[in-house]
């Protein structure tokens, strides 16, 4: 046997389950490339704890609730996954956050925006966030009807976790402006397929823009219903990021010549010129043989998962070790954290789990390739 002190270390690994079997979503790709190209970079670096390798256990949620659960607990019961991240859809993740602290494994979230995911008073909490929340979202896009004179709001969400969310959010919202009003909702069944008549009845309440929290499937039809109108009386789009997890523009077709659709995100690759983007884009694109930044889907994903590593990483070395308690109160001490997204001078911390800020959150639009650029700051 080999001295203790000349024993080969192991990697410590990261679990990651998510929406891959899903048909139409990209949502789970993008998240796994950011922290591919996250832990090759950490990796070359020397990796952590003194040369051991970060390395990635991946497993498909299909966005069922249970199965991801299931993963979770199996990822849990292997004793060297230091973490798990999670996926796009808030009510998987949501059952998954109810489990973090038992099975005492972080968790950690770079997509899913149901304002629940994370307590108002997370001490002693698992789950950490850097993504988007539905209240900041709802909120920017409200402030950006409010900017653009629309007064009566239509408002069509899914009828679940994340559904719930945005709509609370939008009704406290709204009570910030008394000239605003949501004048109709409409609530659907993930999966229908008779979105189109939705937008119709907002049309036949003379409503001024649509609220729209949907995934990319459901955004499409409601786009192509859009569409299908003359321009004199067409409704314009404004949408929760749902429609940016998937293959929303080839879903959607040249529905999207003839509609005003918006959308709020946080991240995107257009415009970014500055050296550490430039450096994360070609390392990506050697990696997984791409062209162009366009070739990377659902950004925000990307950029999310990428920092969320980076700040794990640096967990990880602060706490000395990959015990998972320690892991967990690590994250909360990170400081200047130069990442993707933003600069981050202090993540998280025992009274916030969320890394980002509603400052982060912009309007943008779909250029023909699927990039999003931004409209509004």
């Amino acid at each position: 046997m080999l001295p203790v002190a000349h024993a080969k270390q192991t990697n410590v690994f990261i679990g990651l389950t998510a929406e891959f079997g899903h048909r139409t979503s990209t949502s789970a790709r993008a998240i796994e490339m950011g922290i591919q190209t996250a832990i090759d970079e950490v990796n070359e670096a020397g990796g952590v704890l003194d040369g051991r390798m970060l390395e990635l256990i991946t497993r498909d949620s299909g966005s069922i609730p249970a199965r991801a659960v299931a993963n979770f607990r199996d990822l849990a019961a292997m004793p060297d996954v230091v973490a798990v991240f999670g996926g796009k859809f808030s009510p998987v993740v949501l059952e998954m956050a109810a489990q973090a602290e038992h099975l005492g494994v972080p968790l950690l979230d770079p997509w899913a925006a149901a304002d629940d995911i994370i307590p108002e008073t997370p001490a002693g909490s698992f789950v950490y966030r850097l993504s988007l929340k539905d209240s900041w979202a709802l909120n920017k896009m409200i402030d950006f009807a409010h900017s653009k004179g629309w007064s009566r709001l239509g408002l069509i969400v899914p009828n679940n976790g994340w559904g719930r969310s945005s709509k609370a959010a939008a009704a406290q919202k709204v009570l910030q402006y008394p000239d605003i009003s949501i004048v109709e909702e409409s609530w659907y069944n993930l999966g229908a397929s008779n979105l189109g008549t939705r937008y119709g009845a907002m049309v036949a309440k003379n409503v001024d823009v649509v609220l729209m929290v949907a995934n990319e499937g459901e955004g499409a039809q409601i786009a192509k219903s859009a569409a299908s109108y003359p321009a004199d009386i067409q409704i314009p789009l404004l949408s929760h990021w749902g429609i940016t997890g998937g293959n929303f523009t080839k879903l959607a077709g040249a529905s999207l010549d003839s509609v005003d659709l918006s959308v709020v995100q946080t991240f995107t690759f257009v415009n970014r010129n500055d050296q550490r983007a430039l450096d994360v884009l070609a390392r990506t694109r050697r990696i997984f043989d791409l062209k162009t930044a366009s070739d990377i889907p659902s950004q925000v994903g990307f950029s999310h998962a990428y920092d969320l590593t980076h700040i794990l990483a640096n967990a990880i070395n602060l706490s000395g070790s990959p015990d998972r308690a320690e892991v967990r109160n690590a994250l909360e001490q990170v400081r200047n954290y130069d990442g993707l997204t933003r600069y981050f001078s202090r993540p998280f911390s025992p009274s916030s789990h969320e890394a980002l800020r509603s400052e982060d959150v912009f309007i943008g639009r779909f250029l023909s390739d699927g990039t999003i650029i931004p409209i509004e700051p």
